[in-house]
């Protein structure tokens, strides 16, 4: 942002030459104040953009791939190959771009972006695939850190129990993307998926449905040197839809990402200028239970 030019100091017996001068300082004080303000209106401006779902391709490898680096950050997770599979299996799945069509808002804009995704990784069927098992390690190490042994137990038989699959369910977007287009998506991918087991396609069915989602928590606060619990709605989801398969889970615990978040891959994150505690949040659903998930959904959206 530019900055005021300085004024210069008032003098006694001014000349005619130095009264002209201190003229122009205050006018490009004030051309400058008029900048400082033109720059914070542009920061300010609201962009319309219309969102449209497309089938995912080999293009968006780099866009689907930052998004879940935004989710993973410094986990031991190969997001690159986790990629490539989900590019593999595009008969599921969908990315969010902007709208064929529409005027770009300047120069820079790049119309195969990708501003958000949404796909499934059948973790059963991609047993001995590395992503696949390092997704499964991620979840149970930190299971161990923090539930009891019989939660723990229960997550393990659910992973490794091949006669029920296990769907890894990814729905990534850009904090700026809309809640509304995350129904519609959902929608189309459940039925992709039941195409899919239809015509005995990879992925179709899903028994259990495992969700990692980017939450956040306002540190616990101190009360004569003892730390308050947490209440349980104090949980604050970065998108919105997770929050209703949170309630549905059968079994669900926080991690935090503290130490992996930076201003790059966590963001900065704050209400009421408090500043908010990154983690994630694993949720177990069964899968009879998404058509009452995208019902609950459906009426937040109507409010």
């Amino acid at each position: 942002m530019a900055s005021s030019a300085k004024r210069r100091a008032v003098e006694p017996d001014r000349g005619p030459e130095e009264e002209e001068d201190d003229m122009e300082g205050s006018e490009s004080e004030e051309d400058s104040e008029d900048s400082e303000e033109e720059e914070e209106e542009d920061l300010n401006e609201v962009v319309n953009i219309d969102f449209e779902a497309f089938s995912i391709s080999d293009s968006d490898h780099d866009g689907i791939k930052k998004l879940l680096k935004q989710l993973f950050l410094k986990a031991h997770v190969n997001i690159t190959e986790l990629t490539d599979l989900l590019i593999q299996q595009n008969h599921i799945g969908s990315v969010i771009k902007q709208a064929e069509g529409q005027e770009e808002s300047d120069d820079e804009g790049d119309e195969d972006e990708v501003f958000g995704f949404i796909s499934l990784l059948n973790l059963t069927e991609r047993k001995g695939t590395p992503c696949a098992e390092q997704i499964k390690e991620l979840v149970l190490s930190h299971c161990e850190e923090i539930c009891e042994q019989s939660t723990v137990e229960q997550l393990d038989k659910v992973l490794n129990d091949n006669s029920k699959p296990v769907g890894f369910l990814l729905s990534e977007r850009f904090i700026n993307v809309p809640a509304q287009i995350a129904l519609p998506m959902h929608q189309q991918l459940q039925k992709e998926l039941a195409d899919a087991q239809k015509t005995n396609k990879p992925c179709g069915k899903c028994h259990y449905y495992l969700i990692l989602s980017k939450t956040f928590m306002e540190p616990a606060k101190k009360s004569k040197g003892k730390m308050i619990s947490q209440a349980k709605e104090e949980l604050m989801f970065s998108n919105a839809e997770d929050e209703f398969f949170y309630e549905k889970a059968v079994l669900k615990f926080n991690y935090s990402v503290q130490e992996e978040s930076d201003s790059q891959l966590g963001g900065h994150w704050s209400f009421s200028d408090v500043p908010m505690k990154p983690l994630r949040t694993v949720m177990l659903i069964p899968a009879e239970r998404i058509h009452s998930i995208m019902g609950m959904f459906k009426e937040y959206l109507s409010v």
